[in-house]
């Protein structure tokens, strides 16, 4: 034989990476530091023996399966080890995702002794346990050195508890195998998940009627996990069940009190139960069931700027519910004329301080414009990743979803004040009122914020890493590349998305790419909720000025119901003329800059704006 070198003993991942590994057993650090799975190492015998005689194979293999023996054992008596509480497991050093994933397959493995061989060169897991990655490499965002920032990360401790809870384990379950099954397109994979499904929520039911589980942190959980599993699953219109499990999620932080916030998963969990009411209420247009002070208090805040933005969007929530009610109720005279004015102010001073909001924020909060892509003719906006103009990049995931809440707020809020303003002038088009022109702006720059953040959250700069550089991010997914596109970024964007997509003052070809997007988050990234929402055809807020004004004639049966129908024929909506975007294109130099709102305080709500129709 020719002597072909002194084979390496590092792992598979450092050997392709071309990197000296540190052979630390079972896997090797360096893979453990870059968050990605170790495949594992080579069998020593293959290091020595090349194309010898079956019988030299054959003890090769007799010596890895001793091998493999022991390091099974260690692994046993690892995994025996006394488990920690769910709290203390929330407490402990960061979670070390690698440790966790391989005691989740040894848990769920049961491998014959037959083709252990095999099993070592590549290390298998069963299908339970390659869902539950999966769902936990595109779902659950960990935050790293003690910040606020994360999603699903109450998740983390709870499975690691000593006594999972059965109503949780199979909520788990049933979100992770839903994930996996749109992942890998199998009708099949979809059927066991809803089977899991209905087992959860007998579960959930029996935990519910139980005094002593109805208050328990995995029964919170389970319930805020089968609402997440409705935004992965629904597809059509009508099918959507998010809402009660929103609803029975605030019920039951209601009834768990303050005692709650004395825990580190307790406040988690209160917090993802305050980000879902407060989408639920802006989407609704129903009043939150306790006041913004109760939701937004010193026990309940682990970033100050996030729970001031949520304060505010909460605000934003309260004022659309209150115009709702003022609109089917009030007659036309100067009291409710008085009454439409005092809302308008309402919103304007909520948007005033959702500016300062932007201009307080620190420089890891900050996004920056990275490049203006040129318009491309004749193309097929459903198909682009980019819009032509800006292209904006963040922090990282969670800090743009919180710039997505907050602009989504100032678009409601905006359209409130159209929408009063019009109320008040009646029969006098409302397009001619001082409050329309700075509304109908701060709609426009609004949409443009947003759709210049989906690139970065759907990924585009993963491929384009010498157009940015990513600084070390604050949070981390449990598990996986996080260079990959991943789900919780399309489940972010669903709600701005859906937002903008039914404005009056988009362009036609925003809404075709807005369109094309959340049809792209919902085949390609497993958020069904996004092909429902590319369903709906309305527009507001001129679609809800035409209802409030068949209200003011006693002619229109009732709103919510009509509201509830959500479709609007094109010809019944009244048209606009979107501001062209390249009305910003002036301030963009070229290099990457920290961006702030493009109108000052002042100018907020200005009836002196030059703009108009």
């Amino acid at each position: 034989m020719v002597y072909q070198g002194k084979p390496s003993r590092g792992c598979q991942m450092c050997r392709t990476r071309r990197i000296k590994c540190d052979e630390t057993k079972p896997t090797c650090k360096q893979c453990a530091k870059s968050r990605r799975q170790c495949p594992g190492y080579r069998d020593e015998f293959d290091l020595v023996f090349r194309n010898e005689t079956q019988a030299t194979e054959k003890r090769a293999q007799r010596a890895s399966k001793k091998a493999l023996a022991q390091r099974m054992s260690k692994f046993t008596a690892a995994s025996s080890s006394e488990s920690p509480s769910p709290n203390e497991a929330f407490s402990a050093p960061p979670f070390n995702t690698t440790e966790h994933l391989a005691s989740y397959g040894r848990k769920n493995q049961q491998t014959p002794w037959t083709g252990l061989y095999a099993l070592l060169q590549k290390p298998q897991m069963d299908l339970e346990g390659q869902a539950s990655c999966h769902f936990l490499s595109n779902y659950v965002l960990i935050p790293r050195a003690g910040n606020g920032r994360g999603f699903l990360e109450y998740i983390v401790p709870l499975l690691r508890a000593e006594d999972v809870a059965p109503q949780f384990k199979a909520a788990f379950d049933a979100c992770a195998m839903a994930s996996f099954a749109n992942s890998q397109g199998s009708p099949h994979l979809v059927e066991r998940a809803l089977r899991t499904h209905s087992k959860a929520l007998g579960a959930i039911n029996i935990a519910l009627n139980n005094p002593d589980t109805i208050k328990q942190d995995s029964t919170l959980a389970a319930i805020l996990l089968l609402g997440l599993f409705e935004n992965i699953t629904t597809r059509n219109l009508g099918m959507l069940a998010w809402g009660p499990h929103i609803r029975a999620a605030i019920q039951l932080v209601r009834k768990r009190g303050r005692k709650q916030l004395r825990t580190k998963i307790g406040v988690a969990l209160f917090i993802a139960v305050r980000t879902q009411m407060i989408v639920h209420t802006l989407s609704t247009a129903k009043p939150p069931l306790m006041q913004s002070e109760w939701w937004v208090n010193s026990d309940a805040i682990r970033d100050p700027l996030a729970s001031q933005c949520q304060k505010l969007s909460l605000r934003a929530g309260e004022i659309r519910a209150e115009v709702n009610r003022l609109m089917s109720q009030l007659p036309r005279n100067m009291e409710s004329v008085e009454a439409i004015r005092d809302m308008i102010r309402q919103a304007q001073e909520v948007d005033f301080e959702c500016v300062r909001w932007a201009e307080s924020l620190p420089e890891n909060f900050r996004y920056r414009t990275i490049l203006w892509q040129d318009d491309i003719p004749d193309a097929d906006y459903s198909q682009l990743e980019v819009f032509p103009g800006r292209v904006d990049a963040y922090p990282d995931l969670w800090v743009a979803s919180l710039w997505g809440m907050m602009r989504v707020s100032r678009i409601i809020l905006a359209s409130l004040v159209i929408r009063c303003a019009a109320w008040v002038c009646s029969p006098v088009d409302y397009r001619t009122a001082p409050e329309y022109a700075t509304a109908r702006r701060i709609c426009v720059e609004n949409i443009t914020d947003i759709i210049a953040s989906v690139p970065y959250q759907l990924g585009w700069f993963s491929t384009r890493k010498h157009l940015f550089h990513q600084q070390e991010s604050l949070v981390a997914f449990a598990c996986g590349d996080e260079d990959s596109s991943k789900s919780l970024a399309g489940y972010f964007l669903t709600w701005p998305l859906a937002c903008i997509q039914g404005q009056d003052y988009m362009t036609d070809n925003q809404r075709i790419w807005a369109k094309g997007r959340l049809t792209y988050i919902g085949r390609e990234l497993g958020v069904s909720y996004a092909l429902m929402l590319t369903q709906l055809n309305y527009r507001t807020p001129s679609m809800l000025i035409r209802m409030d004004g068949l209200m003011a004639t006693n002619t229109s049966p009732n709103v919510e119901k009509l509201l509830s129908m959500k479709v609007a024929k094109p010809s019944e909506i009244l048209s606009t003329s979107p501001m062209p975007q390249q009305f910003y294109r002036q301030s963009f130099q070229g290099q990457p800059t920290v961006l702030l709102p493009q109108h000052t305080v002042i100018s907020t709500y200005d009836d002196t704006s030059p703009e108009g129709d």
